[in-house]
C-alpha cells in the first residue's frame, strides 16, 4: 500500500518584505500564486524513514532528516505516537533552490501522503499548524491556490483569482540559498527605514478580475528580495532581459530566486517566450505553466 501526493510549485506576484526582526524572520505581505509545475510524493510503509528522489536536480536534495518531506514525517508521527516508519520517494519536477517553493511543497505532500497512510486523521487546522512549524512557505503549498501570506508568510488568507495567468519560468544555471538572499536584504537595507509590508490592492484587484493587463503593470519592483537576488546572481538580469524582448508582458525573479518568472498573454505566447528565453542562451531550461493550481492532491 502507498499514497501518492501532487503538490504545486509557488510563485510570488508581490513579496514585500520588512526589516530583521529579533527571531531573524522578516514580516512579509506574500502574495502567493499556485502554479501548475509539480512535484510528487509516495508514502510507502517501511522499516525505517528514508527519503529517495528522482528527476531534474535530484542530486541536490538531501536524502537524510534534514529532508523537509522528512520532517514533515517525523512532526506528524510525533504527535500521534506513530514510528515514522515509511519510505518517502520524491519525484522532482519543480526546479530545485530555484524560489519556487520545491522543498515546501515536498513537506507539504509529505504531510498529506503521511497523514493517509497512517490514518491518523489530522485535521486541516493540525495539519496547516504542523506546516507552520516547518517553514514559511509550507502551509501554502497544502492549501494553493492563490493566497496573502502574513507574518513570516505562513499566515495566510485566501484570494480571489477571476482567471488563468499564463507563465513561463526559466530556470538557472545554478542555485540560490534563501537564507542568504534575505542577509543580501539586509545588507542592502542596513541604513534604511525599511516599511511595513503592505499587499497591494492595486495587485489583489487585478487577480480578482483576471486582468493579465494590470498584473503585468505592477510586477515590476513587485519583489523586495529581487535586488538582492541579482546582486548574488548578476547575470540574471540578462535573463529577465531577454524574456522582456522575446514578448513577455513582465519579468520578475520569483520570489529569493533565481528562477526568473515571465507573466505572458496566453498559451501560445508562453511557448514563444520560452523559446526565445532558450534561443538567448540565458537559461538552462524554460518551463511553461498556467495559474492558480490546487494545493496538495492525493492522486492515488
Amino acid at each position: 500500500m502507498s499514497v501518492t501526493v501532487r503538490v504545486p510549485a509557488k510563485v510570488n506576484v508581490q513579496l514585500a518584505v520588512g526589516g530583521a526582526r529579533p527571531d531573524g524572520f522578516h514580516d512579509l505581505a506574500n502574495v502567493f500564486l499556485a502554479v501548475g509545475l509539480y512535484d510528487e510524493v509516495t508514502a510507502t510503509p517501511a522499516d525505517e524513514l528514508t527519503v529517495t528522489c528522482e528527476g531534474p536536480g535530484a542530486d541536490q536534495v538531501p536524502l537524510d532528516r534534514t529532508n523537509l518531506a522528512a520532517r514533515a514525517a517525523l512532526a506528524l508521527a510525533a504527535r500521534h505516537g506513530i514510528d515514522p516508519a515509511v519510505r518517502l520517494h520524491i519525484a522532482k519536477d519543480i526546479p530545485v533552490a530555484g524560489g519556487m517553493a520545491g522543498g515546501s511543497a515536498d513537506a507539504a505532500g509529505a504531510l498529506v501522503a503521511c497523514d493517509a497512510l497512517w490514518g491518523t486523521g489530522a485535521s486541516r487546522a493540525e495539519l496547516l499548524d504542523i506546516c507552520a512549524e516547518l517553514g514559511s512557505d509550507v502551509p501554502f503549498s497544502l492549501v494553493g491556490g492563490a493566497a496573502l501570506g502574513t507574518g513570516r508568510g505562513e499566515r495566510l488568507r485566501p484570494l480571489e483569482v477571476g482567471g488563468a495567468f499564463h507563465w513561463v519560468f526559466a530556470v538557472a544555471d545554478g542555485g540560490l540559498s534563501t537564507p542568504a538572499v534575505y542577509r543580501e536584504f539586509d545588507r542592502l537595507h542596513e541604513n534604511d527605514e525599511v516599511p511595513e509590508p503592505v499587499a497591494s490592492q492595486t495587485l489583489l484587484d487585478a487577480l480578482a478580475k483576471g486582468d493579465a493587463d494590470a498584473l503585468a503593470a505592477f510586477l515590476p519592483g513587485s519583489n523586495d528580495l529581487q535586488p538582492a537576488a541579482l546582486s548574488l546572481f548578476p547575470k540574471l538580469a540578462d535573463t529577465l532581459e531577454a524574456g522582456r524582448a522575446a514578448g513577455a508582458l513582465a519579468a520578475l525573479v520569483s520570489g529569493s530566486g533565481p528562477t526568473t518568472a515571465f507573466l505572458v498573454r496566453d498559451a501560445a505566447s508562453a511557448h514563444s517566450v520560452a523559446e526565445g528565453l532558450l534561443a538567448a542562451g540565458v537559461c538552462e531550461a524554460a518551463r511553461v505553466a498556467a495559474s492558480p493550481a490546487p494545493g496538495a492532491t492525493i492522486l492515488r
